[in-house]
């Protein structure tokens, strides 16, 4: 199972706060032990979303909205992929996480991203195959 762990923002992580060198040392020692783990496919911390932009889609019609985006709740300040075998087995490792925003109080997301099997008879033997394909190729450009 894959899920994906969201660092939420706050104002820090928003004003472009960059984390000490001793948060940057912990995460780096937490990341070691999720590769190590054989956990860790992926892991970034992100810009403010000053720095970001939305597209809205209505219809066939798109409109960019720049950044900053108001609802600070809302924001990603970073984020992990982990191959785990359950919820529970990522609930334990997000528990061992360092505080990413010391001295505040926050959430960390657990999202269990879909499988092309979990889509039924709408993953049909073609979307199926082209999946597999796409993530071959995509795991031999890294």
């Amino acid at each position: 199972m894959r899920f994906m762990i969201l660092i939420k923002a706050d104002k820090s992580s928003e004003a472009g706060q960059m984390p000490d060198e001793r948060l940057l040392t912990e995460m780096g020692q937490f990341n070691e032990e999720l590769v190590k783990a054989g956990i860790m496919l992926a892991g970034e911390g992100l810009h403010p979303s000053s720095k970001g932009a939305r597209v809205r889609f209505s219809g066939t019609k798109r409109t960019v909205i720049d950044g900053p985006f108001a609802e600070t709740k809302e924001l990603v300040a970073g984020f992990w992929l982990w191959q785990v075998k359950s919820k529970e087995e990522a609930i334990e490792w997000v528990k061992r996480i360092p505080n990413p925003m010391p001295g505040t109080e926050p959430e960390v997301e657990i999202r269990q991203v879909f499988e092309v099997e979990e889509f039924g008879d709408a993953a049909t033997p073609e979307i199926r195959e082209r999946e597999q394909r796409l993530r071959a190729q995509t795991a031999a450009k890294r």
